[in-house]
């Protein structure tokens, strides 16, 4: 029998990436059945071009205050009619969601929301990385473990960027409040002139507001590449295809990155535990350190060499 599923994953985007596989098992799982997906908007477009969802949402995510927001949510989630959710994000947010059900019969529910029918029970969930936690969620509901996620439907036209043929992929950026997370910019700048004296090309990727940043990297870089605010998450892909390489900060699009066999070189200062949540694949190496300013560039252009050992010069 056809049934309503519904999907929460709100982000963020490395998060979204590392839930991939999820969302393939419940397509699997579920393969009658009308499976939406609610998230937040910068991955709505990218969702609605996947395998995986029916349909999409987009959650405006109502403040505390916003009454109106909030009935509004209900009522859609009450109309949806849905017969099962997956919580990915089992956030307090989304706890509060499985409440908005209320006074009705809540659908059955698998996540952490006190009271939901398929609860992930193991107490040590917050001790686990996203991968496995969210896999051994889904088997707790029932369905088979999750396989290695696959992103081959992907597809776009990178041929607007000038490229060298051999360049290498610079992520210098990260979440704004963060900054302990990032690579000093000056370390940036000294790998960015030491690839390019090899004849790689360096290539910054980022946001919008990162477009200074990049500048910053570059500067004096004269093959130097900058990127920032004209990719969106289908390049990164495309991208990452055709990189030599990829260093970057524990940000969200090294997640996508390291899905795409793409040697990648991950640095990672003590605020960040990559036990709970390092990119994940085959080709990817994490470099850690306290401290991130105690990395030199050659630290990393020497770990750098290591990844792409075997590499064609």
């Amino acid at each position: 029998m056809s049934e309503n599923i519904l999907v929460i994953k709100l982000g963020a985007l490395g998060d979204f990436i590392q839930a991939a596989a999820s969302f393939a098992a419940i397509r699997t799982h579920h393969h009658r059945s009308r499976i939406t997906l609610l998230t937040t908007a910068p991955f709505a477009e990218f969702a609605v071009k996947s395998p995986w969802f029916d349909d999409v949402w987009v959650d405006h995510r109502p403040k505390s205050y916003d009454l109106a927001g909030w009935l509004g949510l209900r009522s859609r989630l009450r109309g949806g009619e849905f017969t099962r959710v997956y919580d990915l994000q089992t956030s307090r947010r989304t706890g509060r969601y499985f409440r908005l059900f209320w006074p009705g019969p809540p659908p059955d529910w698998s996540g952490i929301a006190r009271g939901c029918t398929l609860p992930h029970d193991n107490p040590m969930r917050n001790f686990m990385h996203t991968v496995e936690r969210q896999a051994e969620q889904l088997v707790m509901a029932g369905l088979p473990a999750p396989s290695a996620p696959d992103f081959s439907w992907v597809r776009g036209d990178i041929s607007r960027f000038n490229f060298q043929e051999r360049f290498v992929i610079l992520v210098p950026g990260g979440a704004p409040h963060r900054h302990a997370k990032r690579w000093p910019v000056r370390s940036y700048r000294a790998l960015a002139m030491e690839l390019a004296t090899t004849g790689l090309q360096p290539v910054v990727v980022g946001s919008a507001r990162e477009l200074s940043l990049g500048e910053e990297v570059l500067a004096g870089c004269e093959i130097g590449h900058n990127l920032a605010g004209q990719t969106n998450l289908e390049d990164l892909f495309l991208l990452a295809r055709d990189a030599h390489s990829v260093v970057g900060n524990d940000t969200g699009p090294m997640h996508i990155f390291a899905t795409q066999g793409c040697r990648t070189l991950v640095l990672y200062s003590g605020v960040s535990d990559p036990a709970l949540c390092a990119q994940r694949g085959d080709t990817v190496t994490i470099l850690r350190r306290e401290h991130l300013q105690d990395l030199t560039a050659t630290d990393v252009a020497m770990a750098l060499s290591i990844v792409n050992s075997g590499a064609s010069s």
